[in-house]
């Protein structure tokens, strides 16, 4: 049997009861077509990049999946009738992943790591805002001149007097 990662939207006027009912109902929809189901993960009410479906918070669940295409493909298809699903993903993996997913850790077991934040700079010393060094200030195009040289004189000749 093929190995599964799925994470469907629930929308965000549901309570917390109501996606669990959810959760078990895609269950049992996998185990009636001969898969199981692993780790499932709650990951809460997160805010949407954009508005999906006129919602701007989902409530996200992770389910590790093993079974065949035939019980993903029905359960996929019963998410896609249920007004109270918004999106859903399904990506095959070689293998499930041990331990929390990457939403669940902490932030700080994140960043051990290493991020953005933690970077040598060198020997340029500390960035702040505006720094633009030895650059100079910006120019934009011909406004100041430029490379092309000062416009020239408009004169509107011919007009009605």
């Amino acid at each position: 049997m093929a190995l599964y990662e799925h994470v469907f939207l629930a929308r965000q006027d549901l309570s917390q009861q109501q996606v669990d009912e959810l959760v078990e109902r895609f269950k049992g929809v996998i185990t009636a077509g001969g898969g199981s189901v692993g780790r499932v993960e709650n990951w809460g009410l997160k805010s949407l990049t954009y508005r999906v479906k006129k919602n701007r918070k989902a409530y996200y669940t992770l389910m590790d999946l093993t079974c065949p295409p035939a019980a993903l493909s029905e359960m996929e298809r019963q998410m896609g009738l249920s007004e109270d699903v918004l999106r859903f993903l399904t990506i095959k993996v070689e293998k499930h992943e041990e331990g929390a997913s990457a939403m669940m850790q902490k932030r700080e077991e994140r960043s051990e790591r290493g991020g953005f934040g933690d970077r040598d700079r060198g020997d340029r010393g500390p960035r702040s805002f505006g720094d633009r060094g030895d650059r100079g200030p910006r120019s934009f195009g011909d406004r100041d001149g430029g490379d092309r040289g000062p416009r020239p004189q408009r004169s509107f000749e011919g007009g009605a007097e």
